[in-house]
């Protein structure tokens, strides 16, 4: 089963109860984090849903969901800055009230963004503090309980979030534009498994998907789109278990698609990186070895005539003509009558 799909579709798994997601300038993860939004609204009507919105507003995000259901509060920040707005307060007590006065059972936290809520602190170590505190909250309410976190790379909070003292386990979803594999496949003669080798694809893609403004050059540059694709986009999945899961390797990571049309799909599936896929035959012409040469050594018409006319040596030689084949037989006749 694909890993993207297991992510989207599937309940969360005991040991997976957080979940991040990565935008960049870029490509935006936040087509992905509605769909995933959405589906569990519909799926997991027993769980409590609380959504935090410092980017983009509640109704953006919840788009794909045709009638509100009652088990999800949504809260508001984007218009509150601080020190622009006199009514701002800090944020984190509210999150935390809220996430203690959850009614009983599974509860889902979904906070967008950790970065700008980072901003609004002041502190990384202070937003790092809070974050420890409120995913101990949701740790300690039955299963499948979950905190799902949209980051913007690069961010500092990250690399912290992503270390086993936060959470033993993690499902990470870092999204990317196609072009950076186009780049790829054109530049580099990577293209991405199965048409190349992974441990080659993965020493070429990585580099160069961390930095961020060769990355926004493809797509911004001269012959770039001007922005992220929200019809499709490249996902890359980093799932590490924690102890019990059961898990042969401690980390799986894995690159699939994204399309709104078909949600998660293969790569190859993806129209915007066809041209990857295709093999285009290439038709290699002989070169005459006649041409560019500084004299001229093709015959004339009359001078191919006089070239036919003269006989080839030795091309006769073992072959008889019917003269000499008919006098052989005639002495071999007078000698046997004698």
């Amino acid at each position: 089963m694909s890993l993207l799909f297991a992510t989207i579709d599937d309940p969360p798994r005991p040991q997976q109860p957080f979940l991040l997601l990565q935008s960049s300038i870029a490509q935006s993860s936040i087509p992905l984090l509605c769909q995933i939004l959405a589906k569990n609204l519909k799926t997991r009507s027993s769980n409590h849903f609380l959504l935090f919105s410092f980017v983009y507003p509640p109704p953006d995000i919840l788009k794909d969901v045709l009638i509100l259901p009652e088990n999800i509060e949504t809260f508001d920040w984007t218009d509150t800055i601080p020190g622009y707005d006199d009514n701002w307060s800090d944020s984190r007590a509210a999150i935390l009230l809220a996430a203690e006065r959850a009614p009983s059972g599974s509860i889902e936290v979904v906070i967008d963004s950790i970065d700008t809520l980072c901003s609004d602190v002041g502190s990384v170590s202070e937003t790092y503090k809070f974050l420890v505190e409120l995913h101990n909250l949701i740790r300690a309410r039955p299963i499948p309980s979950r905190l799902v976190l949209h980051a913007t790379r690069p961010s500092k909070l990250v690399p912290l979030l992503a270390q086993p003292s936060f959470s033993p386990s993690i499902t990470q979803l870092i999204v990317h534009p196609p072009v950076l594999l186009t780049h790829l496949a054109r530049d580099y003669l990577t293209p991405p498994p199965p048409a190349s080798l992974k441990a080659k694809f993965w020493t070429a893609f990585l580099p160069l998907s961390e930095r961020t403004h060769d990355v926004e050059r493809l797509v911004y540059g001269a012959s770039g789109e001007g922005s992220g694709s929200t019809i499709e986009m490249v996902v890359e999945i980093l799932i590490r278990g924690g102890e019990g899961s059961g898990r042969k390797r401690g980390i799986e990571r894995e690159l699939e698609g994204w399309s709104l049309l078909n949600s998660t799909c293969d790569l190859t599936k993806l129209e915007s990186l066809r041209e990857i896929w295709i093999k285009k035959t290439v038709t290699e012409v002989a070169l005459d070895p006649t041409q560019n040469m500084s004299f001229n050594l093709s015959l004339t018409s009359s001078q191919q005539e006089s070239r036919a006319q003269v006989p080839l040596p030795y091309a006769h030689e073992g072959k008889q003509t019917p003269d000499s084949a008919g006098s052989q037989r005639n002495n071999a006749y007078n000698i046997l009558r004698s």
